[in-house]
């Protein structure tokens, strides 16, 4: 039976995609199509490339995240390249259609336990992934905050006054680097697990925590790097202030609920850029939107009906080949345990 959230949380979402796209409407109204069209035409054919090699190393940052979870399970007969194309289709189709109504659990579910892994293993990897990301995340957060604690300055009057104020924002980014720094303490002194009432932190084996810190911020910088390459060189903030609106940006988005973060993302970029022509910050939008979110979903449609395709003949033909059961996984911590797992779906009527 189906909760009320599972119907608030779509009205929030596509509330959140009117009330930004008004927004937006009035803050580029007077601008034309053919300023946009003249600002996507300026950009230099090299910074178009350079955006699209942003592109692949965040998608590259994303596969990471999966092989990281794999590790973490003991998984190991699974090759780069499956998971590569696993983790893209996933990524391109849940940035598109929105984290709440396809959060990639699907896709993942049919290509990895066509590799032998178990439901409740593959329950672990995607719990390890959003994870990951969330440590990128923060520890950008924190970063930028500290180092440019003026940057939410450029909010006003669409953020609280404490929140665009620079002193609360330094020490809001000293306490995520903070939070980071005991993660990573965690996992290096093989602490107990941080219990804040009913919520759980289990600290990894050091190998997995030092893949994470290194692979987690790098998604983000090659996300931000692409509007970077894509803004014109003319009053360039830099590539810090651009990263700093971009996880406001994406920040926003998220929490919007909105699918694709559709109207938030691009609301936000404009309001926080004034120095940047907006025809020029639009044309950036629209390569960040081309490269990261409409072509990778174009490519991973196809991927998934090839994928689906082979398996159905496969299935007629009689050819389909039974994958051998990965390893059993070594022993995790309780909130990333498989087996434990296991018995809790196994208790759960469907």
């Amino acid at each position: 039976m189906k909760k009320i959230s599972d119907f608030i949380w779509p009205i929030v979402g596509l509330a959140a995609v009117a009330v930004s796209g008004y927004l937006l409407f009035r803050e580029l109204r007077g601008i034309s199509m053919s300023e946009i069209q003249g600002s996507l035409a300026a950009i230099p054919l090299h910074r178009f490339l350079l955006a699209a090699l942003s592109t692949l190393v965040a998608y590259a940052a994303l596969a990471w995240y999966d092989r990281i979870a794999l590790l973490h399970l003991g998984v190991t007969h699974i090759s780069t390249f499956f998971v590569s194309v696993c983790s893209f289709t996933t990524y391109a189709l849940s940035h598109n259609i929105g984290a709440s109504v396809f959060s990639g659990a699907v896709v993942r579910y049919r290509a990895y336990t066509a590799k032998g892994l178990s439901a409740a293993q593959v329950a672990v990897l995607v719990a390890l992934c959003s994870f990951t990301f969330g440590l990128g995340t923060i520890l950008l957060g924190g970063f930028v905050l500290v180092a440019l604690p003026d940057t939410l300055t450029r909010l006003q009057g669409y953020l609280p006054t404490i929140l665009t104020n620079p002193s609360t924002a330094r020490t809001l980014g000293a306490v995520l680097l903070g939070a980071v720094a005991l993660y990573v303490a965690g996992s290096l002194l093989k602490l107990k697990p941080l219990t804040i009432r009913s919520f759980k932190l289990e600290y990894p084996r050091p190998r997995i925590m030092i893949r994470q810190i290194i692979a987690a911020p790098l998604e983000l910088l090659g996300a931000a790097g692409i509007i970077y390459f894509a803004l014109p060189e003319a009053h360039n903030p830099g590539f810090l202030v651009v990263l700093a609106v971009f996880l406001a940006s994406f920040s926003a988005a998220l929490v919007s609920n909105a699918p694709g973060g559709l109207g938030v993302f691009e609301l936000v970029f404009v309001v926080a850029m004034p120095d940047i022509a907006r025809p020029a910050i639009i044309a950036a939008l629209l390569v960040f939107r081309m490269f990261y979110f409409w072509l990778p979903f174009l490519i991973s449609v196809v991927v998934v009906l090839l994928y689906e395709r082979n398996r159905l003949v496969g299935a007629l033909r009689g050819t389909g080949t039974q994958t051998a059961r990965a390893p059993d996984p070594p022993l995790v911590a309780q909130g990333l345990d498989p087996a434990k797992i296991e018995r809790d779906l196994k208790r759960k009527t469907v």
